[in-house]
């Protein structure tokens, strides 16, 4: 059985990093033309230093050039692939048929986005006479769309398993160009289906209980990872190029583990439900299958309120680690104290324990972490590696 390439997302060097340790097998990034303008985007030379390090580990980098192009990048776009091209990313991820005419110029793999919005054999049929060698799907395929078009076209398909959905079609809204200004299409897009609104009926203000919303609930497919498996799906993607090193940590390592867990155990594979709560602790909305199995109600969106309270579970970051002294160097991401229960995972590890010892920088015994980034030792019970995390247990 051939697993399916595990693709996450990385917004900056830190977060493609953590996410390779915690196991995923590429990762997509954002350079200069993609749809994360907001977004931590990566320079050239970050660009060639993800790649190297990458390739040192046998894995992949995927570079996002996915805007809707306007005539003005035409030559700066060109001059922008043959350096991704001497970089020697492993593909790029693109929608507007210039850029593929362009790319095809050069060796660069090319993908193409969801922005593409394709969902049928025959378009995908078409891309493929065009050059492509990977579809990334519309979110809005079903399982039965993606078995059709696996069995009628040979060519790489991607599939987005876990992360925020958008309310228009597979993310072609104009409605933040339209109400501020800012293009979706290019990178700017401002979440107005996050907005909540007054509703009227062609005479009155219609009120209830909460305000009106469209707001799309997020998307996971973990307890599909079998079927996609069987489908023989070569990359399941996980969307976030703007979350933290956490969220990619924690999700990127579940889906891990769902993957390995059914292709080295198929026989006797069990899905886990204890995988569901981690993955709804570091996620502000609920998560559902959405279209996968051809769910098109209600259920799919919020229409009256819903509260997005901001995770902080996460309390720190292993920096170092002294075996002699079991004295670890972190650096603090929420409040935590002396007497605190705790929890400590890592790539290949997960246990608990009680804050019993606090120092600070100076190694001077604290009672409470506080600050910022604030850089504090503790001593743990067992040994922990850079780049572990330590969360509310």
């Amino acid at each position: 059985m051939k697993k399916p390439e595990l693709l996450a997302p990385a917004g900056d060097l830190e977060r493609l990093k953590i996410a390779f340790a915690y196991g995923a097998d590429a990762v997509y990034i954002g350079g200069a033309f993609n749809l994360r303008a907001n977004a931590d985007n990566f320079k050239l030379e970050e660009i060639e230093k993800g790649v190297e390090y990458a390739h040192k580990l046998n894995k992949k980098v995927y570079v996002t050039v996915n805007i809707a192009m306007h005539n003005k990048e035409l030559k700066k776009i060109k001059d922008y692939l043959l350096k991704l091209d001497k970089i020697h990313v492993d593909a790029i991820i693109v929608s507007d048929p210039k850029i593929i005419e362009l790319a095809k110029e050069t060796n660069l793999e090319i993908h193409l986005s969801t922005q593409a919005s394709t969902l049928n054999k025959e378009a995908i049929e078409f891309w493929k006479n065009e050059g492509v060698s990977r579809i990334v799907l519309a979110r809005e395929c079903t399982k039965e769309d993606i078995i059709d078009i696996k069995n009628n076209i040979d060519i790489e398909l991607e599939v987005f398993i876990h992360g925020a959905m958008c309310a228009s079609y597979s993310g072609r809204c104009v409605l933040s160009n339209f109400l501020t200004n800012r293009d979706s299409n290019r990178g700017g897009c401002s979440q107005i289906c996050r907005w909540d609104f007054d509703l009227y009926d062609e005479n009155n203000h219609l009120k209830g209980e909460k305000p009106f919303t469209f707001c799309t609930k997020d998307l996971s497919l973990a307890k599909y990872i079998p079927e996609l498996i069987n489908m023989k799906v070569d990359s399941l993607k996980i969307e976030g190029r703007m979350r933290s090193i956490y969220y990619i940590a924690t999700v990127v390592k579940v889906y891990r583990k769902l993957i390995d867990g059914y292709c080295n155990n198929t026989k006797n594979y069990e899905y886990n439900l204890k995988y569901e709560g981690i993955l709804k602790k570091v996620a502000n909305r609920d998560s559902i299958a959405q279209f996968f199995n051809g769910n098109y109600g209600k259920d799919v969106q919020y229409y009256n309120g819903r509260q997005e309270i901001t995770n902080q579970d996460f309390l720190g970051l292993v920096l170092e680690y002294d075996k002699k002294t079991k004295l670890a160097k972190v650096e603090q991401r929420n409040y935590f104290k002396k007497g605190d229960k705790v929890e400590i995972f890592g790539p290949d590890k997960d246990f608990n324990f009680k804050i019993e010892e606090i120092y600070d920088e100076d190694k001077k015994p604290i009672e409470i972490v506080r600050h910022p980034k604030q850089i504090v030792y503790l001593k743990m019970p067992k040994e922990v590696s850079v780049n572990d995390m330590m969360k509310i247990c």
